[in-house]
C-alpha cells in the first residue's frame, strides 16, 4: 500500500479482538520506532511493552475505559527529560520527538494489519507509581496495540482550504 492509503487506513481503534500480537510484528513496529527522527538525533524516549496479564491489569487502572481493556497488549512511551534537546529560546522538544516516534509506531502497526490509539489522557502519576521508571522518565503516551474488532469508518477531516494557506 502506498503512503496515502496507509494514512487513510490508520485510525484510533477503540475495540480489539482477543488475539495475541505476533512477536515478529512487534519487533518490526519497534524497529520503525527506533528509526524515527528526533531533534539533534537525541531520541529522548523509551518504550515499554506491556503484555503480561498482571502488568496489563495495573496499566488498566491508569485509564479505566471498557474499550481500553480489550487490547491484548500496550506500549508505554516515556520521555527521557535529561536527553531531550532544548531550543535556544528554552522550548523542550521531548513532546515533539515522542510524538514523531509514536506516530511511526501507529503507522507501522497499521501496515502490519494492527490497530492503535493514542492515549494521553491517562493517569500518568499512577502509572509512575505502579511501574518502575528511571527518575528522568515521564510516561507520556500509552498505545493499545492489537487486531481491530471493527472496520474502519470513513474519516471526518477538515477541508484542505481550512488547513492550508500561503504565508502572508
Amino acid at each position: 500500500m502506498n503512503f496515502l492509503e496507509l494514512v487513510k487506513n490508520r485510525f484510533s481503534c477503540r475495540g480489539y479482538q482477543a488475539l495475541d500480537v505476533e512477536k515478529e510484528k512487534v519487533d518490526y513496529i519497534m524497529e520503525c520506532v527506533r528509526l524515527a527522527p528526533s531533534a539533534v538525533n537525541k531520541q529522548p524516549w523509551h518504550f515499554y511493552v506491556v503484555d503480561k496479564e498482571e502488568d496489563k491489569e495495573k496499566l488498566r487502572q491508569c485509564y479505566d475505559r471498557n474499550w481500553f481493556n480489550t487490547a491484548p497488549m500496550y506500549i508505554i512511551a516515556t520521555i527521557l527529560h535529561d536527553e531531550e534537546w532544548v531550543r535556544a529560546d528554552g522550548k523542550h522538544h521531548g513532546d515533539i520527538d515522542i510524538a514523531i516516534a509514536v506516530e511511526h509506531l501507529c503507522l507501522a502497526a497499521t501496515e502490519q494489519g494492527l490497530a492503535t490509539c493514542w492515549v494521553c489522557n491517562f493517569n500518568a502519576a499512577l502509572c509512575q507509581e505502579l511501574f518502575t521508571f528511571a527518575d528522568n522518565e515521564e510516561p507520556a503516551v500509552v498505545i493499545p496495540l492489537g487486531y481491530p474488532a471493527k472496520e474502519l469508518k470513513p474519516k471526518d477531516r477538515k477541508a484542505m482550504d481550512d488547513i492550508l494557506s500561503a504565508v502572508k
